[in-house]
């Protein structure tokens, strides 16, 4: 016995071919390939006509006429079945190129890093494809888009994000909200927690520090620029300026290790930083977020397609990962609101 109709309609899309499936999405792919199945089947199932020798005129018109119908329905199946397959081969050979390994030039602002680190294993794992992935600040992202240099994938802040959309440097309708980086305040291990719970307190504590860091606003460092305006508003600015030691990494060092030298070598005491920097730095305790009144409201996290992109199949693909359920988890794992 073979498969009754509805049970091959739940055929479940895992077993479509992996390169359709990865090109076209398991919905669309599952949906194809079942009716492929069921309209090959039915024709394979159906009965050939058989013809009664003895029968009265009448009869045998009937059967003739019930032969022609079934040889219409089985020419009507038959099209249906070679119809599908050509869909099925056409949308194959023109997703080939896409679905085969491609390397993808990834930019990400410095407090992404640890998330995507993390998820590209992951995704070059289940996708095939390779990723070069480059960290710096937003500010260095948003020039090289700027700059058109190579780049699949950039991930930045909203506002270097809105003012590239707006300039047609970003493609619009690919860009998918990762997630909020709050930012936090770490000390130096074997100092004292200070007390961070409201704006007072907060202050109090930056006061009482021998040394604070944050990252270097001149280096275009999203977190850093709200930090010193913080400072400022707080009539801070120019008592904190005499001990202040900026997070500015040489290229290709991360904010992280750039912070855990810093820590080692006793050249900082209270941090101000994207928690999931901190959370990937070494030497320190993270004491907490700052207040919710200090909070950078548009450190916010995009990715999305630059116009010059030369993979776009491969970089929406990515795009839709990071974008993910999957990917929501490590957000949080690393201290950041998903979007």
């Amino acid at each position: 016995m073979g498969l009754a109709m509805d049970e091959l309609w739940s055929i479940d899309p895992a077993f479509v071919p992996a390169k359709f499936a990865a090109a076209f999405g398991p919905a669309l792919a599952g949906m194809l390939w079942r009716s492929f199945h069921t309209e090959t089947i039915c024709a394979l199932r159906r009965p050939a006509p058989t013809v009664e020798r003895r029968c009265s005129n009448n009869a045998a018109a009937a059967l003739c006429n019930s032969e022609l119908s079934s040889e219409n329905r089985r020419g009507t199946v038959l099209k249906r079945t070679t119809r599908t397959v050509a869909i099925i081969a056409a949308l194959t050979i023109l997703s080939a190129g896409a679905a085969s390994s491609t390397e993808l030039k990834v930019l990400s602002g410095g407090a992404m890093r640890a998330a995507v680190k993390e998820l590209a294993g992951s995704f070059e794992a289940s996708s095939g494809h390779k990723l070069v992935i480059e960290y710096g600040t937003v500010a260095k992202v948003a020039e090289k888009v700027m700059g058109d240099d190579r780049i699949d994938v950039a991930i930045l802040t909203q506002p270097f994000f809105d003012q590239l959309v707006s300039t047609g440097k970003i493609v619009r309708g690919t860009t998918a909200q990762l997630a909020r980086v709050p930012i936090g305040v770490a000390v130096r291990q074997g100092t004292p927690r200070p007390d961070i719970s409201s704006v007072e307190t907060f202050k109090r504590a930056l006061l009482d520090a021998k040394l604070i860091t944050y990252g270097d606003p001149g280096m275009g460092d999203a977190a850093g620029v709200h930090v010193a305006r913080i400072l400022e508003a707080l009539g801070l600015s120019g008592e904190m300026r005499q001990k202040t030691r900026l997070i500015s990494p040489s290229p290709g060092q991360g904010g992280a290790q750039f912070l855990t030298g810093l820590f080692q070598r006793g050249e900082t005491e209270l941090v101000m930083a994207p928690i999931s920097v901190l959370m990937e730095s070494q030497g320190g305790e993270i004491v907490g977020l700052l207040p919710a009144e200090l909070q950078a409201p548009d450190l916010v996290f995009f990715a999305a397609m630059p116009w010059i992109c030369r993979q776009p199949f491969e970089a929406k693909i990515l795009i839709d990962f990071l974008a993910g359920a999957s990917a929501k988890s490590v957000y949080r794992m690393k201290g950041m609101d998903p979007g």
